[in-house]
């Protein structure tokens, strides 16, 4: 049992730090081809924090614990919306000032809706993973067009600041890309381990290891950024990591896994889970929209979302038996 904690921490730790080498690597190199500064946030940086989530819900699938894999992705979710932004709000208000961000908001709530469709008849099957890959693409394909229309966006600015601290050349970019990239893979692989002993040790799905112990730790590189950016002032970009993980979870994340294998998920899943993440993304679009004003989550709001996510908790670990 001791080996499968101590290949849970050590893989957290590594994945924390491989995550932020990968994406930091991939910002500076797409920096030098010219991408930018709105596609890199919200391609690389947005969707690169959930590298984590992809490898480990990947390698899940490819080694017969689906539940893992689903786990970790709508549990990321949650964390990334009730715990992330709730720390972040508490120690420093989110204003939205960006209007691309605002027209993903409505966006993912959309597409949260899409999944919880797919997933009523309790089965992700291939069929439902093609749709949630082709909904994908065709979100990739309108961030690249918003990407090169949108110029002066408030969310494009904050990234401009940020890449604009970060001196590094093309060669040590690429260094940190490839091993950010191999380090993921490795870290990922100890975590599934440990995961997967510490439920068979105790008796518990891997659905709920999933939802707990893995979601939480493959959100820690949001967390990280989130919270550095919040206290720099970058308020667009702290949501903007959260908007693109979540996107990217839902869809890629989530449509990889079912094309890979097939995944049954209990009813209480669909309820319970899925329900508490549907309703964390419509909470965080009424309020983060702002409608005729500005959206703003306020430090109360973010203490009542972190108090939701340790509700959550405490009542998903109070059924584990």
């Amino acid at each position: 049992m001791t080996l499968f904690f101590l290949a849970i921490i050590f893989g957290l730790i590594l994945l924390v730090w491989s995550a932020d080498k990968f994406v930091e690597g991939a910002s500076c190199v797409a920096k030098s081809y010219g991408m930018s500064p709105l596609l890199i946030g919200m391609v690389i940086i947005g969707f690169g924090t959930s590298a984590p989530e992809l490898v480990v819900s990947v390698l899940s699938s490819v080694q017969g614990n689906p539940g893992i894999a689903i786990g970790n992705a709508y549990g990321s979710n949650i964390a990334n919306i009730a715990l992330i932004l709730g720390v972040t709000a508490i120690l420093k208000p989110i204003s939205v000032h960006s209007q691309v961000l605002r027209k993903e908001l409505p966006i993912l709530f959309a597409v949260t809706l899409l999944s919880v469709g797919l997933l009523r008849d309790l089965d992700l099957s291939h069929l439902d993973s093609v749709i949630l890959l082709i909904v994908f693409a065709g979100l990739m394909s309108w961030t690249i067009r918003t990407g090169i229309k949108e110029k002066q966006d408030a969310f494009s600015m904050e990234v401009v600041q940020e890449l604009g601290s970060k001196k590094v050349s093309l060669k040590r970019s690429y260094i940190m890309l490839i091993s950010g990239l191999t380090l993921l893979i490795v870290s990922s692989r100890l975590l599934v381990y440990g995961a997967v002993g510490l439920a068979s040790q105790f008796g518990v799905s891997d659905i709920v290891i999933g939802l707990t112990v893995v979601a939480v730790g493959t959100s820690l590189p949001e967390l990280a950024s989130s919270v550095i950016a919040a206290r720099k002032g970058e308020s667009d970009l702290a949501l903007g990591n959260i908007l693109g993980s979540n996107l990217f979870n839902s869809l890629a994340v989530v449509g990889i896994s079912g094309t890979i294998q097939p995944i049954q998920i209990d009813r209480e899943i669909l309820f319970r889970d899925m329900g508490t993440m549907t309703i964390l993304t419509f909470s965080l679009f009424v309020i983060g929209y702002g409608f005729k004003k500005q959206g703003r989550i306020n430090r109360i709001e973010g203490t009542v979302l972190l108090a939701s996510f340790i509700a959550y908790t405490f009542y998903l670990i109070s059924g584990v038996k």
